[in-house]
């Protein structure tokens, strides 16, 4: 069976974007419908943090500086939690039952810790790629691609 039937539903996403989209045709002449798109605001870290980094007393009268907090990564690590709980409300709702992920690998692996078992059984393939600043029509040919 192929993964891209009718009715299957692709998540091309990153740690700021996401687009759900269902399959309206088959694996061999995909068309995908856009069904829903969701953006979060993430700026640099640099524009993100609080000032400069703080120190610590590691003993003997020595001091060194804190590590600042990648609060950009952190935001996307909250996006994919995010986008997690989402999938499994949808899914628990029946809105999908077969779903393919497209993600960088961080963004697959983080996705991957955090996804309900309801929605990990109906995934049906993942792509390790960033591919949501590409046109429908590349995504598209991807997936026929990778069928």
């Amino acid at each position: 069976m192929s993964m891209l039937t009718g009715g299957t539903w692709v998540l091309v996403a990153d740690g700021e974007k996401a687009l759900f989209a269902r399959n309206l045709t088959d694996a061999q002449n995909p068309n995908l419908q856009i069904i829903r798109h969701i953006e979060q605001d993430n700026p640099p870290t640099r524009e993100q943090g609080t000032g400069r980094p703080g120190r610590t007393d590691i003993g003997n009268g020595l001091r060194a500086a804190v590590e600042e907090t990648d609060w950009h990564r952190l935001a996307k690590d909250r996006f994919a939690d995010e986008l997690a709980d989402l999938l499994y409300r949808m899914a628990h709702r029946g809105d999908f039952e077969r779903i393919v992920i497209v993600a960088p690998p961080r963004i697959l692996g983080e996705l991957r810790r955090v996804m309900h078992k309801e929605v990990t059984e109906r995934v049906v393939a993942e792509l390790p790629k960033e591919l949501t600043g590409h046109p429908m029509h590349e995504i598209e040919e991807l997936l026929m691609r990778a069928v």
